[in-house]
């Protein structure tokens, strides 16, 4: 047993504890960042906090297209090493880094060539227009370190090393937290930057960890092959496709923040900078989640033919994963007023933003079973199922509600929308593990 890996013998339970608690704190960490730049920033003022509540779809999006490659090579790596092919494992190791690169790189130019006409098309106040440019000009340049770190960190995820991610992770956060207030303000000898210091924070923080990543990457159960490498379509069709559910997952909620900052930007920008600031909070609670769903190992059970393993890890998960989403609704629902005092809110952001997080939580009790649901199906490669939950989550049930409810309700409906979404996508998702076991 000395050469098994420990995802094919531990206890379910025990194995899940040690391995979620790190990629826990690894995606806790990772969305973090936006968090910490956003709590300094709005120390500026609330339009610096507006504009960073902007920009927010577009780190999103990118975060989103690194966590697809990333997904991608974990399922693929953990897949091989459940089926003791060694040599593709290595093989699904290098072709993933080389397409976390290559894509990182064209996302960057992207980036840098669509945030003049996104940010016109959203604000007409200029301060809130040149804070918002000043920013993503700079964090445009997290996309490449971004995309090669979250890559690393997936393959060392999808051995079954949990720890070593963590740690670095750790490091960016600590770099990012200590550097935002002294390139912001211009504290003792370096200069003041403003907002564009929170970005420059950010990126320098994704270069520190894969700096250390790549120090420990030849320790690792599978290695960049570069003899006798070749990019196996069949492969890369997998990488893509495996991760893909995850992509829409996250990118979903670039695109709903987006469609929602266009209903609120007809109320205030007050109204946009809360929004902003809740799902910087509401995005860290679910990705907490998300770390949990990593360590439950269901691709390298379902690869490794243990049905009876991947059922109780999905049990067991689905368990944990609603528990902890009841925690983030108590955290929403009776700590409102001092998360929002963690981004300097005024008088006016307090009185529109505590009602509203009270609403908008109680839709996150159901979040833990429908997204355990969407990783189980896409984990058994039922990925139309797994996609389905996502898409009605954060696109085709939520845009037509927020729509119909802004009319009907004004502001309030827009949050109910939300909390309504959730309870009908939760019923879909058990729906369809009942139907597709």
């Amino acid at each position: 047993m000395a050469n098994e890996n420990k995802m094919g013998y531990l206890p379910i339970k025990k194995l899940i504890l040690q391995m979620s608690l790190p990629p826990m704190c690894s995606m806790f960490l990772q969305y973090s960042y936006n968090l910490v730049d956003s709590m300094f920033v709005a120390n500026i003022n609330e339009n610096a906090l507006a504009a960073v509540s902007l920009s927010f779809p577009i780190t999103t999006l990118m975060i989103s297209l690194s966590i697809w490659i990333g997904v991608g090579i974990n399922v693929l790596i953990a897949g091989y090493l459940g089926e003791k092919e060694q040599d593709l494992a290595d093989c699904a190791t290098t072709l993933g880094l080389l397409v976390a690169l290559i894509v990182g790189i064209c996302i960057n130019i992207l980036a840098l060539l669509i945030m003049k006409p996104y940010f016109s098309a959203f604000t007409n106040n200029p301060a809130i227009f040149d804070y918002a440019m000043q920013y993503m000009s700079v964090c445009a340049f997290m996309q490449v370190p971004n995309m090669v770190h979250i890559a690393i960190q997936k393959v060392f995820q999808g051995t079954g090393n949990m720890i070593t991610p963590m740690w670095f992770q750790i490091a960016g956060v600590i770099f990012n937290f200590v550097f935002d207030p002294l390139l912001i303000f211009g504290i003792g000898p370096f200069p003041k930057m403003g907002i564009r210091g929170a970005a420059l924070a950010t990126v320098l923080g994704y270069a520190l960890s894969i700096a250390f990543l790549l120090l420990v990457f030849t320790k690792q159960k599978v290695r960049i092959k570069i003899k006798g490498f070749h990019v196996d379509s069949h492969m890369l069709k997998n990488l893509f496709s495996y991760g893909f559910p995850s992509f829409v997952m996250n990118a979903l909620g670039s695109f709903m923040l987006t469609f929602t900052n266009l209903f609120l930007t007809a109320y205030s920008d007050t109204v946009v900078a809360f929004f902003g600031a809740y799902f910087k909070v509401q995005q860290m609670i679910f990705m907490t989640v998300n770390g949990l769903i990593q360590g439950c190992f269901m691709r390298f059970n379902y690869s490794a033919k243990q049905p009876e393993r991947l059922k109780e890890a999905f049990h067991f998960g689905t368990q944990a994963a609603t528990v902890m989403m009841i925690g983030g609704t108590c955290l929403l629902l009776f700590l409102p007023k001092q998360i929002l005092f963690l981004f300097a809110a005024s008088e006016s952001m307090i009185k529109i933003g505590v009602p509203a997080m009270r609403i908008l939580s109680i839709g996150l009790v159901f979040c833990g079973f429908s997204i355990m649901i969407a990783t189980y199906q896409q984990a058994i490669e039922k990925i139309q199922s797994s996609m389905l939950i996502h898409i009605l989550r954060q696109g085709i049930l939520l845009v037509p509600l927020m729509w119909l409810f802004n009319h009907m309700f004004g502001i309030n409906g827009i949050w109910i929308s939300f909390p309504v979404t959730e309870i009908l996508v939760f019923i879909v998702a058990v729906l369809l593990q009942t139907v597709i076991p």
